[in-house]
């Protein structure tokens, strides 16, 4: 569903006509029958199977299929071989992602396109160590390593979006997958360069309204689809030209769905278990669910040989039903003006600079029965400079700055924050170390200074609170050892602080998304945590993979924990949850792999996948909340000249490791299949795709949602879509 463009096309080399069969269905974020977990040692296991027997395919690139050239007369071919991609988030140095100590994913191109969802969590749900707070089929945002909120930075082409869907979980990312050419995800902390809280990781989407290399001519391209369990229609196109000096992009995309359809009743048997004998128990398809977005950008840039320096202003639109409120919907707007500019090959103690600015205007309403209730507003500005330095001794690296500030202000009868202005100014380091050919060695530091300003407006709940002031820093090592030219090892360790964010620190009131009454420790100190990770690689023609460990030791996990006191509610008495520091320990294991079983009448290859997170509380030992379970998929991948093809199945263990009080989830098993077509016509390329999703129609509610009790996942459904490039 989205638009890649052709720049990433000849990033990759990628034949023209070269068919990929990456159909990574979107069944795989739905459902099925309850099955038995399977233990830790059994996901070890299966970890270890994965890399052993199948030659895992690395979490850290994007998921690349059989391909074969359509031109050939052959049943089958190989593709022509593809230039290694400059993965950019955290890696200002621009090295392979094979050559990174982090642990990260990329996806673009097909991949991208055959995986996109309406939302971001969505389109990203299931990648390793990658889950979804899915607040409906119209929101919801990525977790990484059971880490979601302010712990994850989720950046548009390097700076934040400065939306409001870190604050709730109602909230939708003001981003469309339609309009983004890549994401990069680094998962854990190895992205501290971007801030403590980058603490679980970072997703960074990529777009080209500012073109970063020379147009000739003129390129675009076309999405459109239509299905899914909520009948959604979507389109995007694309359109990029220049004179090899001067180069100009517009884009425009909308989508528009209705009520997701679901199987059997939204509310789960425990939650009717509790319900009251007058509660409305809807079935067949989720109430106020529906939804539409829209965009437009538009961006130029000035190119020359060794640079680039643009801007683009992009405009976001969107409206859909909350599904915790039958009579509230939410009316979203963004407006972003962003800069860059890139010079290199320079001479002296530089030899390359790089800025990314980005200003957002964001404001939503929350509007119930046509009146609205709370007025939420973000507005400011993220800046970031990178400096990559001449060699000193054996050491590469780069330094740089960041700046921003915004100002949140919610207004209305369900403010539960004051309005805050924050500031945040940060240095930063990265420094590599080629020992030699088999050991690279990496270093990185930063240190920030941030602030936060309260202010009443008015409002007596928010008087006199205190403004503070943090200074948080982190550091971080890693390395990566090549054990044989098919084998290496990978080694992360850092240290991080975060400050606490100003809903942390102050807030106080009812919050309707989650139905408690919150309320925040002016007191809060730095939240600190020592994590490292392991993984072991393997990549050898089309047989790629790797397999590693994570363990994070916070001593001070800012968590919302029920007090065991009640405050007044419109209906009912509503709990209260107060932000307190508390130990936590989070671990688990990641796994991705890819083999080629067969090779004749066309490619057939076998994926396997897994990932496993325990979050807990060292005090209590009580679980964390919202942790994904055990997560395990197989799929089976056919490729035969313009054909492609995919038959998937994901298995989903029951979470019991939930906190006292909450609701557990059983486990399921989906099963997704899709077939693609490639061709060439009328000068222009075609992809098409029929997609089966959720095909046993089950049900499936996400552990990692805090509507599982009432708003399950969709049910069977079928996608058709087109893609055009030219």
């Amino acid at each position: 569903m989205a638009i890649s463009t052709l720049r990433a096309a000849r990033q990759r080399a990628t034949t023209s006509l070269a068919l990929t069969s990456d159909v990574t269905s979107a069944a795989h974020r739905r459902t099925s029958p309850r099955l038995a977990p399977l233990p830790l040692a059994a996901a070890l296991t299966f970890g270890a199977f994965a890399i052993t027997s199948l030659s895992v395919q690395a979490a850290e690139a994007s998921t690349d299929t059989p391909a074969v050239a359509a031109a050939s007369a052959k049943p089958s071919a190989a593709p022509e071989a593809a230039l290694p991609a400059t993965f950019v988030t955290g890696n200002p140095l621009g090295r392979a992602a094979a050559d990174l100590a982090a642990p990260i994913t990329e996806l673009d191109g097909r991949a991208l396109a055959l995986r996109r969802a309406t939302t971001l969590g969505e389109t990203l749900d299931g990648l390793p160590g990658v889950s979804a707070t899915s607040y409906g089929p119209n929101v919801s945002r990525p977790i990484i390593r059971g880490l979601d909120g302010d712990r994850i930075r989720v950046l548009q082409n390097g700076t934040a979006s400065l939306d409001a869907s870190s604050l709730s979980y109602d909230h939708a990312v003001a981003q469309d997958p339609l309009s983004i050419e890549r994401v990069e995800i680094v998962r854990g902390p190895a992205a501290l360069l971007y801030g403590g809280n980058a603490v679980g990781g970072v997703v960074n989407t990529i777009d080209n309204r500012i073109p970063r290399e020379a147009l000739k001519g003129i390129s675009g391209a076309t999405d459109f689809s239509y299905g899914g369990a909520n009948r959604e229609r979507a389109g995007a196109a694309q359109l990029e030209f220049g004179n090899g000096q001067f180069a100009f992009h517009v884009d425009g995309f909308a989508r528009k769905s209705a009520d997701l359809r679901i199987p059997g009743f939204a509310r789960s048997a425990q939650q009717r278990a509790r319900d009251d004998e007058d509660t409305k128990q809807p079935s067949g398809t989720l109430p106020n669910s529906d939804g539409q977005t829209s965009g437009a950008a538009a961006g130029a840039s000035w190119t020359w040989a060794n640079g680039y320096a643009g801007l683009s202003y992009s405009g976001y639109d969107s409206d859909y039903g909350t599904v915790a409120e039958e009579n509230t919907r939410i009316r979203l707007r963004q407006q972003r003006l962003a800069l860059a500019s890139e010079v290199r090959n320079l001479s002296g103690p530089f030899t390359a600079f790089k800025f990314d600015f980005g200003y957002t205007d964001y404001e939503h309403k929350e509007i119930e029965n046509g009146v609205t209730g709370t007025t939420f507003k973000n507005h400011g500005y993220e800046g970031r400079i990178e400096a990559r330095h001449a060699k000193i001794g054996p050491l590469e690296g780069a330094v740089g700055v960041q700046f921003s500030q915004n100002t949140f202000s919610a207004l209305g009868e369900e403010a539960f924050v004051p309005k805050s202005d924050t500031t945040n100014v940060a240095l930063f380091a990265l420094e590599e170390w080629a020992v030699n050919q088999a050991v690279k060695l990496s270093f990185g530091a930063r240190i920030e200074h941030s602030s936060v300003k309260p202010s009443s407006g008015g409002n007596e709940r928010f008087e006199n609170l205190p403004s503070r002031n943090f200074t948080p820093g982190s550091v971080s090592a890693g390395a990566v050892f090549a054990l044989a030219p098919a084998w290496s090892v990978a080694v992360n360790t850092s240290y991080t602080e975060r400050a606490p964010t100003f809903y942390e620190l102050y807030a106080n009131g009812p919050h309707l998304a989650t139905g408690v009454y919150e309320i925040g420790n002016a007191q809060a100190k730095l939240e600190k945590a020592f994590s490292t990770d392991v993984a072991l690689r393997y990549e050898n023609g089309p047989n790629k993979g790797s397999v590693g460990v994570f363990y994070s030791r916070f001593s001070n996990f800012i968590a919302l924990n029920n007090t065991g006191l009640t405050a007044p509610g419109e209906e009912k008495p509503l709990p209260v949850y107060q932000y307190a520091g508390v130990p936590a320990d989070l671990y688990g294991f990641e796994a991705q792999g890819r083999a080629r079983v067969w090779q004749g009448y066309g490619d057939v290859d076998v994926e396997l996948r897994g990932d496993y997170t325990i979050g807990r509380n060292r005090d209590t030992g009580e679980p964390l909340p919202r942790i994904a379970p055990l997560r395990l998929t197989a799929a089976v991948i056919y490729g035969l000249g313009h054909w492609g093809a995919r038959l998937e199945m994901v298995h989903a263990s029951n979470q019991g490791r939930v906190p006292s009080n909450d609701l557990t989830t059983s486990g399921y098993t989906t099963l997704g299949a899709a077939l693609t077509y490639q061709f060439k016509a009328g000068g222009a390329q075609w992809l098409a795709y029929l997609k089966g999703e959720n095909l046993t129609n089950q049900e499936v509610r996400l552990a990692s949602s805090v509507l599982r009790d009432i708003a399950p996942q969709g049910g069977r459904a079928v996608r058709v879509g087109l893609r055009t490039t030219f």
